[in-house]
């Protein structure tokens, strides 16, 4: 009896055993994939194996931010010109630029997308996330690593802030009750307007932890380089952007851990806010933003990070190597770029921004980053020119090169 026992589980596990195999080579023969280093089933049988299948050592990262219009009526304290249709008479540039940029990423197969922030004007409730940027940017939603901006935590143009709700709703999902319907939270008007519902976002998922205050700092490795998305979306969280701040403390406690524990040849951070801006003098609300973001410059520095992305300025800008400073470290400086043109109304760079390599303003456009084993390539290509640009503005824009990495922590 305990002899027969013992055997039957070994027989029902072979029984499986054969089961699963055949399962896998009948799945490999319709697909025509062959199961091996590493390669997804669904890869390489057909004419377009993009996303799924493997490809190599030197990875694509695309690279974009500042998104998408708000779709609908204004709200609150708006005005029509805060939403995709500008006049009330079916205005559709902000559509179109968007719709441009997400095709352009699709093109370009990346493994991965970082989203810079922004990603849902004019504060990202989790209605408009599904009702524009989901319409364009959904298509390639599960291979987006994303970040906050402003416009998805704070109060903007006379509309109540959600303070990162819809933007976690979209990337994490939402929390449900017992009969599967979503848990709502009531948000009061800032404006005196009325209240309206927001659903209760979930812990953990694509946009990190949300926590109790919005969170959402994380990392990540693709091919051979370590990747860090952080929020520096400060001053609605508890301590403000002060760098002694509670919440500020946190992630920047998380940060320097996680880098301390970085063995990655090549590094590189992102978040919304850059630290040297190529636009118009910074706000208030910036500039203590830019409190945060410096420590951080110097934590990435101190660990040899090679590059440093970001968006807000709704321009393209590409930085020579500098140190935290903004002094140029041709040796160890990190470089930073800034793609703020995913669809959004342009900003005006200023050329004489200090160490400004490159740059443009009358476009949109995204940007292609190969992370190679010891180095990057960087590829920006417009995809759109803007209607409102100069005569005589040329009809596209492209800025490439490539850089070597700062050699990141060997332990």
């Amino acid at each position: 009896m305990k002899k027969a026992l013992s055997r039957r589980p070994r027989r029902l596990s072979l029984r499986l055993g054969i089961g699963l195999l055949v399962g896998v080579l009948a799945l490999a023969g319709l697909t025509g994939t062959v199961l091996a280093d590493g390669h997804s089933w669904f890869g390489g049988g057909g004419d377009n194996p993009w996303p799924y299948e493997n490809t190599g050592p030197a990875p694509v990262l695309a690279t974009v931010g500042d998104i998408s219009c708000q779709p609908g009526s204004p709200v609150e304290g708006e005005k029509q010109k805060d939403v995709c249709d500008k006049t009330g008479a079916g205005y559709t540039t902000r559509m179109e630029a968007q719709a441009a940029t997400a095709n352009q990423i699709e093109e370009m197969k990346p493994n991965l997308v970082a989203i810079l922030g922004d990603e849902q004007y004019e504060v990202g409730r989790y209605q408009d996330f599904l009702g524009s940027f989901d319409k364009t940017y959904g298509a390639f939603k599960f291979l987006q690593r994303p970040s906050p901006g402003n416009h998805e935590f704070y109060s903007e143009h006379g509309e109540t802030g959600v303070h990162g709700r819809g933007y976690f709703d979209y990337y994490n999902g939402t929390e449900l009750n017992s009969n599967g319907t979503p848990v709502e939270e009531t948000i009061a008007s800032e404006s005196g307007g009325p209240s309206f519902t927001q659903p209760r976002p979930r812990q953990d998922g694509q946009a990190g932890e949300y926590g109790a205050d919005g969170n959402g700092w994380y990392s990540y490795d693709l091919g051979s380089w370590h990747i860090i998305s952080l929020n520096a979306e400060c001053a609605v969280r508890p301590g403000g952007c002060g760098t002694s701040g509670e919440w500020f403390a946190s992630e920047t406690k998380w940060l320097e851990g996680d880098l301390n524990s970085d063995h990655a040849a090549c590094t590189l951070a992102y978040w919304h806010q850059p630290t040297f801006s190529s636009t118009a003098e910074p706000s208030t609300a910036d500039s203590e933003e830019g409190e945060v973001t410096d420590a951080w410059w110097k934590l990435l520095y101190a660990h040899h990070a090679s590059l440093i992305l970001n968006g807000h300025d709704h321009v393209y800008s590409r930085f020579a190597p500098m140190n935290p400073a903004g002094e140029p470290d041709p040796r160890h400086g990190i470089r930073e770029f800034i793609v703020g043109t995913g669809g959004e109304s342009l900003d005006e760079v200023i050329p004489t921004t200090p160490n400004l390599e490159a740059w443009a303003d009358q476009y949109y456009g995204a940007m292609k980053l190969t992370l190679l084993p010891n180095g990057y390539s960087w590829d920006y290509e417009s995809a759109m020119k803007s209607p409102e640009a100069p005569e005589g503005t040329p009809a596209s824009y492209s800025d490439t090169g490539a850089g070597r990495c700062n050699g990141g922590r060997f332990h």
